[in-house]
């Protein structure tokens, strides 16, 4: 039986709504998929970011405690210089007042006398030599040759060898100078300093160690003493 014109017409119009509802689900679907990957792919990427912006601010956070640890470091070692500095100078001080006291060592007429000899006669056996020059301070010559004689006496006695002493009156220790003797020898090439001020500073080094326990206590970081 032939369709007429008007159920042709409502046939394809029946056609073409099902086609439009089959192609808007599927626009819908498709819709619904690129969303999802959209979501799924800013979801990474943020996430991406995140980390990126974690690990930058993780690095800047180490960076700062780092700097931290440098400043403290730098000001922890100005502040051991600075305590340091201060030990020294008071150490300083120490061997100013201990020069400042040498100097008074000859006005003791008995002590300094016994003194000087000793001081004579050491030298003397450093040297080894028959003849001897001695400096000394000016005001001492009265002294110093008042001495010679038995600075003689006890070198030959220990060392049973005889030695001539002079003094050296062209050449005078400084001024300054707190006591004590420079002996010459083999026309000037050998010289022993016998100076109050000489064995001072040997002595002040030798003891350095104990001078600064004395002052400030025993180290607690040095495990060695010798």
């Amino acid at each position: 039986m032939a369709l007429s014109d008007a159920d042709v017409q409502k046939q394809i119009k029946h056609m073409m709504a099902f086609i439009e509802q089959e192609a808007n689900e599927k626009a819908e679907e498709i819709d619904a998929k690129a969303e999802e990957e959209f979501n799924i792919e800013k979801g990474r990427l943020v996430q991406q970011q995140r980390l990126k912006i974690m690990e930058y601010y993780e690095k800047k956070e180490k960076q700062v405690e780092l700097q931290k640890k440098i400043q403290s470091s730098n000001m922890l070692n100005q502040a051991r210089l600075k305590v340091l500095k201060v030990r020294e100078d008071h150490v300083g001080h120490v061997l100013d007042e201990t020069r400042r006291r040498l100097a008074e060592v000859p006005n003791d007429q008995g002590l300094y006398s016994d003194l000087v000899v000793k001081l004579i006669v050491q030298a003397l056996f450093q040297l080894v030599e028959p003849t001897v020059t001695l400096r000394v301070r000016e005001a001492d010559k009265p002294l110093i040759d008042s001495l010679l004689e038995r600075a003689q006496a006890q070198y030959k006695e220990k060392i049973k060898k005889d030695v001539t002493l002079k003094v050296d009156t062209e050449h005078y220790l400084p001024v300054g100078t707190c006591g004590g003797i420079e002996l010459v020898a083999a026309r000037g090439r050998i010289k022993i300093i016998n100076t109050l001020e000489s064995r001072m500073e040997l002595i002040a080094q030798q003891l350095l160690p104990e001078i600064r326990t004395a002052l400030f206590g025993r180290n607690p970081n040095r495990k060695f003493t010798d």
